[in-house]
């Protein structure tokens, strides 16, 4: 396994993760690979471009809590901008985002 590098507890504790939970999903014109998500992270509300679209129909991810990264810079994609990312886990033949596996309220932080 190759590790990118090794990072110490305060470079980790600069990322703020959040749970989000999907509230709009639709496909960004032009592209078979990003969606465009409204996010409901508690207080606010965030658009988040995410490359999963050749994994996920929209529709199927509605209403799913997923692992967000919410302190990123935004980011401009296809002149859309991006104001997160939602994690992510690929295999060989698999994307899969990363949900809690039960029921957490909208904007509770991952520690």
């Amino acid at each position: 396994m190759e590790i990118k590098s090794v990072i110490n507890i305060d470079e980790f504790d600069k990322a703020d993760l959040r749970v989000g939970k999907i509230v709009e999903a639709e496909r960004v014109e032009g592209s078979d690979k990003l969606l465009k998500l409204q996010i409901d992270l508690g207080e606010e509300k965030r658009q988040i471009l995410a490359g999963i679209g050749k994994a996920y129909l929209p529709e199927e991810l509605i209403n799913k809590s997923v692992v967000v990264i919410i302190n990123l810079e935004p980011r401009m994609m296809m002149g859309l901008e991006s104001q997160g990312m939602v994690l992510a886990v690929k295999d060989n033949n698999n994307l899969s985002v990363l949900v809690p596996d039960k029921e957490i309220i909208p904007g509770s932080k991952i520690s």
